[in-house]
């Protein structure tokens, strides 16, 4: 039998928080009153208790079925939220559904409803398909981060999850940064609640870092810092188109598989490049500065300024593309004999000593497949998913990031799996079509 749900000092007692902030207040004070919330704050603020415990106050321990949904940008976050609900010792059943995570795994969590699930679009519009969440109870529906969602491709399936809520009541949408324009697929009334507590103050999540090249040419240097790096994911900025592919090249000779990116690419190329560090078929992009803005590119560690930038405007752009909202990051500037640190850039600033042996990091796991057809044929991700693994016979979690464009698709498969995948399908077809399909350049 469920019992009533702890008051909030019990709560906060389990969480080990003093009292709530002024923010978290103000939120559960305006769900009282509205249906509609829009919550502006800092990262790190407390945003995911600010609706949590709203989402708390609507939730029925007399109703068996899933009466809340909070939709999140990435699995990261929904695992956060999970973890804090489980905390807050409320008694309610939450459920957590995210991409590469095993969906049978899900399933079974889903046969009893919980009250509470938090996921990611594309996993809740797949459990939604397949009838494993019933929506017909949910009444109150959590955004966090929704302008991330929007940036990182995803309104196709918020739409469709949105839109499979018939008892909608109350929104509530969160952001760390101001809010862009609201789809009207939101379903917002005109005139939501806006509780703007953003403090205006950047997150000082960037470190700047230095390495000292003995060479004027620094390839040798760049080659040893990402041997020093390991796995994690880099951006190398160089000035020019040429010296991007040189790079590239250079470092394929030394054993570092990277990707490059540059102006001069067909879109075709450029789309694959990107698709190849998204998924992780690369964890180095090599680039001009095209890449410092404008791209979606999550989770990327280290900015490494191959060449020095040629103004603290494009210093900072190139930053930009790490230290993201949750994220933390370290730009990394690489010194020829005869440079110095740009006068922008203040003191001190941590030196790397690079050790005098290099061990070449391990080679990715993942190698992208290129398919000759997309969403102008009438594809999408879940055709290609059904395709590879009944035809391929695949595992799900054989299947990384699938990105379709309007002719063509990209999708991730394991390195290891890849010669026999292309050998059980190269007679099959998708969508009654035969369409090419080989590893992607």
């Amino acid at each position: 039998m469920q019992k009533d749900p702890p008051s909030i000092s019990q709560i906060l007692s389990y969480l080990k928080i003093e009292k709530l902030n002024e923010m978290q207040s103000a939120a559960i004070e305006a769900s009282e009153k509205e249906n509609d919330i829009i919550l502006l704050s800092d990262t790190g603020s407390g945003k995911t208790l600010g609706f949590l415990l709203p989402v708390l106050q609507t939730l029925d321990a007399t109703n068996p079925k899933t009466q809340a949904l909070i939709i999140v940008p990435s699995r990261e976050l929904a695992l956060q939220i999970e973890k804090v609900f489980k905390t807050m010792g409320t008694g309610f059943k939450i459920a957590c559904c995210y991409g590469g995570h095993l969906r049978e795994t899900e399933e079974n969590n889903l046969l009893q409803a919980p009250a509470l699930i938090v996921g990611t679009p594309g996993r809740l519009a797949d459990h939604l398909r397949r009838g494993n969440i019933h929506p017909e109870a949910i009444r109150t529906l959590v955004l966090d981060e929704f302008d991330k969602s929007l940036e990182s491709g995803f309104q196709e399936e918020m739409s469709f999850v949105i839109g499979s809520l018939p008892a909608l009541e109350k929104r509530i949408l969160t952001s760390a940064t101001e809010a862009p324009e609201i789809p009207a697929f939101l379903g917002l009334k005109e005139d939501p609640i806006m509780l703007n507590y953003l403090s205006g103050n950047k997150p000082a999540a960037l470190a700047i870092q230095m390495v000292k090249s003995q060479e004027k040419d620094k390839l040798d240097t760049l080659f040893r810092l990402i041997c020093f790096l390991g796995n994690r994911s880099a951006i190398i900025f160089c000035n020019h188109r040429e010296s991007v592919e040189r790079t590239h090249n250079l470092l394929a000779e030394k054993g570092i598989y990277s990707v490059f990116y540059h102006g001069a690419m067909e879109q075709q190329e450029r789309d694959a490049a990107l698709c190849k560090f998204r998924n992780g078929t690369s964890n180095v992009l090599v680039t001009t500065d095209l890449a410092s803005r404008g791209l979606d590119i999550p989770n990327i560690r280290y900015i490494i300024h191959f060449h020095l930038p040629s103004s603290e405007e494009v210093f900072t752009h190139r930053n930009g593309r790490t230290a993201r909202m949750e994220a933390s990051g370290t730009a990394i500037l690489i010194l020829s004999p005869e440079e110095r640190l740009p006068s922008y850039i203040a003191p001190p600033v941590e030196q790397i000593e690079l050790p005098e042996t290099s061990v070449l990091p391990d080679k990715p796991k993942w190698t992208t497949l290129f398919i000759a057809a997309g969403k102008k044929d009438k594809v999408n991700k879940v055709d290609i998913v059904g395709f590879l693994t009944n035809k391929g016979q695949l595992k799900k979690e054989d299947i990384g990031l699938i990105e379709v464009k309007d002719f063509f698709s990209f999708v991730a498969l394991r390195k290891s799996m890849v010669s026999n995948t292309l050998q059980s399908i190269k007679n099959e077809r998708i969508k009654n079509k035969k369409v090419k399909i080989d590893v992607a350049k």
